[in-house]
C-alpha cells in the first residue's frame, strides 16, 4: 500500500457523487426538472415550453391549469362522440330485444315489450307515463333504426364536441321529450309513435346553431332537414314529432350559444328550466283533455 498522502477533498481527478433521480433511487443523473429542480432521469422527464419537466410537475400542471372552453362554456375535450356512441347501443339493444321477441327484424314492432314502450296517447294520458320516454328507444323495423342512428351518428359527432357530454346529453333527451310532446299535444289520439327521429331532428337543429354560430356553410344540412320533413307527407312517419324535436333542440342550442359569458351557466340552466316546464304543461294539458274524453 502506498504511503502517499491523499489531499483532504479526495483522490486527484475523483468525480463527486452524482445526485438520483427523484423518482428512481437506483438512476443516478445528472438532469434536473426546470421547474421543481428536482433530479430526474430521462424516463422521469417531459418537453416543456422551456426545457424539460419531471411528470410530476407536468400533472400538477395539468390540475392547476384551466382547460380551453368550447362555445357554450363547455371544457373542450378529445372530440370522442362517447355520449352519441352509448345513445346508438342503447337503441341497437332495444331494437335487438324487440326484434328477438317479435321473431322478426322487420316486423318487431309486434313484440310486447314495443307494445307496452311506444307512444299512445290515451294510454299515455291515463298513468302510463314512461312510454313518452320509452317509445324514443323503439323503432319500426331494421331500416327505421339504420337510418335514424346514420343520422344520429353524423350530427352528433359534430355537435357533441362543442356542447360538451353533459349539454349534449339535456339537448338530445328534451328533443326526444319536446317531439312526443308536439305529437301527442297537436297529434291525434289514435296509432302509436315510436323512434328515436324527434331527439335526431334536435340534434340537426343544434348543428345548424353550432355551424352557424362557427361560420360555416349550413346550407347542406337544411337541405337535408327539408327533405325530411317533406317526406313525412308521402310516409307514416311524424311531422309533428319531427317538427317538435328540431324546434326543442334548436331554440336549446341557441339558447346556450347566445347565453352571455357572466353567469353563463345560469341562463343556461334557465333555457333548460324553460323547456321543461313547456313539454310537462303539454303533456299535462292534453293528458287532462284525453281523459275527460275518456
Amino acid at each position: 500500500m502506498s504511503d502517499a498522502l491523499v489531499p483532504p477533498e479526495g483522490p486527484i481527478g475523483a468525480q463527486p457523487e452524482s445526485p438520483v433521480c427523484a423518482r428512481h433511487a437506483d438512476r443516478p443523473t445528472r438532469l434536473r426538472c426546470t421547474r421543481c429542480d428536482r433530479p430526474a432521469c430521462p424516463d422521469c422527464l417531459r418537453e416543456a415550453a422551456v426545457g424539460y419537466q419531471c411528470v410530476d410537475c407536468v400533472n400538477e400542471n395539468r390540475k392547476t391549469s384551466r382547460r380551453s372552453q368550447t362555445l357554450v362554456g363547455a371544457e373542450q375535450t378529445d372530440g370522442r362522440p362517447v355520449v352519441t356512441q352509448v345513445l346508438m347501443v342503447l337503441n341497437a339493444l332495444a331494437f335487438v330485444v324487440t326484434a328477438v321477441q317479435a321473431g322478426s327484424p322487420f316486423v318487431n314492432q309486434t313484440s310486447q315489450i314495443f307494445v307496452a314502450s311506444s307512444l299512445q296517447p290515451l294510454l299515455t294520458a291515463n298513468g302510463e307515463w314512461w312510454r313518452i320516454l320509452t317509445s324514443g328507444f323503439m323503432h319500426f323495423g331494421l331500416w327505421h333504426l339504420v337510418l335514424n342512428m346514420a343520422v344520429l351518428y353524423i350530427a352528433g359527432s359534430s355537435v357533441e364536441p362543442e356542447l360538451g357530454r353533459l349539454r349534449f346529453t339535456v339537448v338530445y333527451f328534451l328533443s326526444l321529450l319536446g317531439g312526443n310532446a308536439a305529437a301527442f299535444y297537436f297529434g291525434g289520439v289514435g296509432g302509436q309513435l315510436a323512434g328515436a327521429s324527434g331527439a335526431v331532428f334536435g340534434i340537426m337543429g343544434a348543428l345548424i346553431v353550432v355551424w352557424k354560430r362557427q361560420k360555416r356553410d349550413i346550407s347542406t344540412v337544411v337541405v337535408i332537414v327539408v327533405i325530411n320533413l317533406v317526406s313525412n307527407f308521402f310516409t307514416d312517419a311524424s311531422l309533428l314529432a319531427h317538427l317538435g324535436g328540431f324546434v326543442i333542440g334548436g331554440l336549446l342550442t341557441l339558447a346556450m350559444v347566445k347565453a352571455p359569458r357572466e353567469n353563463r351557466n345560469l341562463y343556461q340552466i334557465g333555457a333548460v328550466v324553460a323547456a321543461v316546464v313547456l313539454i310537462a304543461g303539454m303533456f299535462a294539458l292534453r293528458a287532462q283533455d284525453l281523459m275527460y274524453s275518456w
